[in-house]
């Protein structure tokens, strides 16, 4: 795995895009404070970038660097999750202008997967994690399942857990409102 990790950031740190395995379906990822990585994404998946990207993070207290005013009782709430769980958040900081919507919210996924963690972690900076397909087309549920023209879109395919099978629901979606309430997107 650290094989492929230092590659991965390798790719991350010049602006580029990888395809790669998370705790839900296969994402393509860059650096989420990179607007022109973004852009990149955009274009790949051809996708209108007025569409928000969800941003993955190594854990808890780092939402606290992306988010300007946490609820008090964010990390009591995140630590209750089951699943991987994406969280909408108001008043997005510190991220690429085109990764945050234009209402100034962010999506924000902690991960609980080892891959990703440790690729977060080593990186040090948060990364987007977007389904493996062109906008309006069915998320893939395998690598195998992923398009060529994503796989040839990417600077770098992770070369780790392609051979899975196992079938993973894309995350659950909710918006934390600032009086606290939260709203599911997706089930």
């Amino acid at each position: 795995m650290n094989a492929v990790v230092n590659r991965a950031i390798e790719v991350l740190s010049a602006g580029g895009l990888i395809l790669y395995p998370t705790d839900t379906v296969w994402g393509i990822g860059c650096d989420a404070t990179n607007e022109a990585a973004v852009q990149k994404i955009f274009a790949l998946k051809q996708r209108a970038d007025s569409k928000s990207l969800i941003i993955l993070l190594p854990d808890v207290k780092s939402v606290f660097n992306y988010v300007a005013n946490p609820l008090p009782d964010l990390v009591g709430l995140l630590n209750t999750f089951d699943r991987p769980t994406t969280v909408i958040y108001p008043q997005a900081v510190g991220l690429a202008g085109n990764a945050i919507h234009s209402d100034g919210t962010v999506a924000i996924r902690v991960t609980a997967d080892a891959f990703c963690k440790t690729l977060l972690k080593r990186y040090k900076k948060p990364i987007v994690s977007t389904s493996a397909n062109v906008s309006g087309k069915p998320t893939p549920q395998v690598f195998t399942d992923i398009e060529e023209h994503i796989k040839k879109g990417v600077d770098y395919i992770a070369e780790y857990r392609q051979e899975e099978t196992t079938i993973h629901a894309p995350s659950r979606i909710i918006r934390w409102l600032e009086d606290g309430s939260i709203v599911v997107i997706r089930p």
